[in-house]
């Protein structure tokens, strides 16, 4: 008998089963379903089939035709305050029985046959001999007639057992009508093992002493199920059992009828067509084929070593009808066989359907079977939910198939922040998006994780852009961002070589900015023309730029404007006069304007710069010639490099540049003046320009070598020294010194912020810090051309604490340097640390710095540096 338990039913995680015997209710453990010929099969979802011998306990048998069952399942946990129960009962009737009636279920093997009234008056049993007269008295003392008396064992030592010994030892024993049922638990201490044609089978072999009225009746019994002899390949299951059982059968056999079954049900042959079962006999084995997959099994989701797999379970049936040759008995063989494939890795695949002009990623993760469910998805930024990575603007679906089988979509937009991207060249844009899947495996609750990464490249960079103008002093450059907004570099070319448009640079030329363009504005005298061809009262100077890309340099965009701006480079005077300008061009980068001269090398520029040359002379000198043109006077020079300096250097370029003067030689000027006396002393104007000063980290005492831009954040050990030097950097007359004034570190960029920390007062060492600074000196050497204009000093690395505990583990150095005129000695000015005192406690408050003094005062100029960041 077979009874359904459909999962909805089962609304409890734990199922009882209890038969009903009248008034009795009496639960059946394993033990007992063993003993007593129940089993029960449950798929992992809660599906369960409860099998019943029609010989078992509890069963209402009425003639051996009619067989009735009452059983109670009863269902509890999850939370339920009691306990669900269903009472089902079952009635069935089976005929005919043959002789010999054999089951092989799941967890007992049973045997059941006709009795036969036969008295034996001598039984021999594997060498143990019983008398007549012994059988006779001890039946006379057992008590009731028509009962079971004692079971022998036929193993290699014969064991015999009283009926309540075989009983309270978990086998089975009962008699109908006409029967005597015997049942075996699986591997019990009197069953053993044997192969038949190669198939592992355990048998359960015993004889049986049924007292009767008219004497001892002597039953031999066995059953002999199979353990194995299942085949496997990814297609097909293939299962043999031994045609001739030899632990049942002495000597040969007609096999009268086989069928095939499915959970203890025969099938006809029309389904078994219909689901490609075969059932074929050998001459040594009957065998049944099954394909994997089948709609009567199931599959099942399973995890090793992290990676997905899955098994297919199945039950076949096989019932097979055979008779002794010579004989009028028959044997019907019945095996309930449960079979589950090992493990097979079925790894998921990422499909990409990505389609790149969509700019989304479009990817399906499976196939998966329809017991595992999508938790979450690993990004780059962190973990999501399902619900969301739908929130967020993601689109996850699961897909359910026909064949119970499911797939997961998930579509993410590019421009999400999990999506990872840069650039394989100027022009394309690969997008990159790793995913971690966390998946369940239901109803085990069994995580695990699949790994994936998806990339597409799309041609959708949009390149910066650079227009530009002029007007008669400056160039006006635009910068109209691409795609990639801000990341790039500006450079400009600098004396034949480029530099980067760095923050000082872009005060210089006024830069302002917003969200998609930048401009600057460039003065055609700054250092950043050059000058491409110079006339007589102008000259084309030109700009150029360059956007590069980082960190991978690639050119994105170059531009050059040329313009021609008013210079006059030579005047005449009329009292025989005349200045004549040279200017450096860049056909000639390499000239040193200093070296210029008149034809006559000894006179020399009145004033030179690293950009012009300028020469005032009289027309009479410097080698100045004359010629006549009609009513014309004309007066040549020539501004060159000395040939002999050109011949102490192949580096030195050739330069050239003609002078004339005209004068008419028939003219009269009249010119009229009057004075009056000077009522004041003249004063020159003060003269403004930039001076640099700049902070700069040692990487030891040698003061050789420094760490760049890209070197920080440099990371120290506590109580580390620390080298800086503070130089002045351009080269200016030894009459300038530079003096530090105040030096201080905070633990954040911004220089005002607190905390702070006092390292030089006043240009003096702070005398109450525990690790005082020190001042190196500095002397004239390859490095060092005025040392006047270079502080050294150095301190112990350390951090900020706040009640014990260190606060942040990075430091920012800041000084106010004054630049001095050493002619004029005052107060600071006297030199570093000219007045040492003992400072007060250190407190600097935010908006204020001890011993400030007046930046604008004629006889210093303050300057501000600070250093990058240090960790520790």
């Amino acid at each position: 008998m077979r009874i359904m338990l459909d999962k909805s039913l089962a609304v409890g995680s734990q199922l009882e089963i209890e038969a009903i015997n009248g008034s009795d209710v009496i639960q059946l453990t394993s033990t007992l379903a063993a003993q007593c010929g129940y089993s029960m099969e449950s798929d992992p979802w809660g599906n369960t089939k409860v099998f019943t011998s029609l010989s078992g306990c509890y069963v209402d048998n009425q003639m051996d035709a009619t067989f009735s069952l009452s059983i109670r399942l009863r269902m509890y946990g999850n939370g339920l305050l009691q306990p669900v129960e269903h009472d089902v009962n079952k009635v069935c009737s089976y005929s005919p029985w043959a002789s010999r009636e054999i089951l092989c279920d799941r967890n007992y093997m049973e045997v059941s046959t006709l009795m036969v009234a036969t008295m034996a008056p001598v039984k021999t049993l594997k060498g143990l001999k019983f008398q007549q007269d012994t059988l006779t008295n001890t039946i006379l003392e057992a008590g009731a007639q028509n009962s079971i008396w004692k079971i022998a064992f036929h193993v290699p030592e014969m064991k015999v057992m009283l009926l309540k010994d075989f009983l309270m030892s978990g086998y089975g024993a009962m008699t109908t009508p006409k029967r005597l049922v015997l049942r075996s638990p699986y591997n019990m201490a009197e069953t053993y093992t044997e192969e038949v044609a190669g198939v592992p089978m355990e048998v359960f072999s015993v004889s049986t002493y049924y007292k009767e009225i008219s004497g001892l009746t002597v039953i031999d019994s066995t059953a002999a199920c199979p353990t194995g002899g299942v085949l496997f390949t990814d297609e097909v299951i293939t299962w043999h059992v031994p045609r001739r059982i030899s632990p049942l059968i002495s000597g040969s056999v007609n096999i009268l009828d086989t069928h095939m079954g499915i959970d203890g049900q025969r099938l006809d042959k029309a389904k078994m067509a219909a689901r490609q079962y075969k059932l074929s006999v050998t001459s040594t084995h009957i065998v049944i084929e099954v394909p994997v997959g089948s709609p009567d099994g199931y599959y099942k989701s399973h995890v090793l070593n992290d990676e997905y797999h899955m098994t297919f379970t199945i039950e076949p049936m096989l019932e097979f009808l055979w008779s002794a040759a010579n004989t009028q008995t028959d044997t019907r063989y019945k095996v309930l066989f449960p079979i589950t494939t090992p493990m097979m890795l079925r790894p998921p695949q990422v499909t990409d359907y990505t389609v790149p002009e969509q700019k989304v990623f479009d990817v399906l993760l499976g196939p998966f079977l329809h017991d595992v469910e999508l938790l979450n998805v690993n990004f780059s930024v962190g973990v999501l939910t399902v619900a969301e990575c739908n929130a967020r603007g993601f689109d996850v679906q699961e897909h359910r198939f026909a064949n119970d089988s499911k797939t997961f979509s998930l579509r993410v937009p590019f421009s999400d922040a999990v999506v990872q991207k840069h650039n394989p060249d100027p022009l394309t844009t690969s997008y990159y998006l790793t995913m971690l899947f966390g998946l369940l495996i239901l109803p085990e609750q069994t995580v695990f994780q699949y790994f994936a990464e998806v990339e597409a490249s799309l041609a959708d960079v949009v390149l910066p852009t650079i227009t530009g103008s002029c007007d008669q002093k400056n160039f006006y450059v635009s910068v109209k961002y691409g795609s990639g907004q801000d990341n790039f570099q500006t450079m400009m070319r600098h004396a034949g070589s480029w530099r980067e448009l760095d923050p000082e640079l872009a005060h210089r030329y006024s830069l302002t900015k917003n969200g998609t363009h930048f401009s600057v504005v460039v003065p055609h005298l700054s250092p950043d023309s050059a000058f491409e061809v110079v006339h007589s009262k102008s000259v084309r100077a030109r700009v150029d730029m360059l956007l590069v890309q980082t960190p991978n340099m690639w050119k994105l965009n170059d531009f050059s404007l040329a313009c021609f701006f008013p210079l006059t480079t030579t005047e005449c005077y009329s009292n025989g006069t005349m200045t004549a300008l040279a200017v450096k061009v860049e056909s000639a980068i390499n000239l040193d304007t200093a070296q210029l001269t008149l034809r006559d090398e000894s006179c020399k520029p009145a004033f030179s710069s690293d950009r012009f040359a300028l020469f005032s002379f009289n027309l009479n000198s410097c080698g100045t010639t004359r010629s006549f043109y009609d009513n014309i006077m004309v007066y040549e020079n020539e501004v060159a490099v000395p040939h002999s300096t050109r011949k102490q250097s192949l580096a030195v370029p050739e330069y050239r540049h003609k002078v004339s003067c005209y004068y008419l030689l028939n003219n009269t000027k009249t010119v009229e003046f009057r004075t009056r006396p000077r009522m004041n002393d003249p004063i020159a104007d003060p003269g403004v320009g930039h001076l640099v000063v700049q902070m700069g980290l040692s990487k030891d005492s040698s003061y050789e070598d420094f760490y760049q831009t890209e070197d920080y954040p440099v990371s120290k050990v506590l109580r580390q020294p620390l080298y800086f030097e503070v130089r002045l950097m351009q080269p200016t007359g030894a009459q300038i010194q530079l003096v530090l004034e105040n030096c201080w570190a905070t633990l954040h960029e911004d220089r005002t912020s607190l905390p702070s920390w006092d390292l030089i007062v006043d240009s003096c060492v702070n005398l109450d810090d525990r690790y005082l600074t020190v001042f190196h000196p500095v002397t004239a050497d390859s490095g060092v051309q005025t040392p006047s204009h270079v502080k050294r000093f150095s301190i112990k690395m350390f951090t900020f604490t706040s009640d014990e505990t260190v606060v942040k583990g990075q430091i920012f150095v800041h000084c106010d340097a004054v630049l001095c005129d050493t002619n004029k000695p005052d107060g600071l000015c006297s030199g570093q640390c000219s007045n040492p005192r003992k400072n007060v406690k250190p407190s600097r408050p935010v908006d204020s710095r001890r011993g400030r003094r007046d930046a604008e005062s004629s006889l210093r100029r303050q300057h501000k540096v600070s250093s990058g960041r240090i960790i520790l």
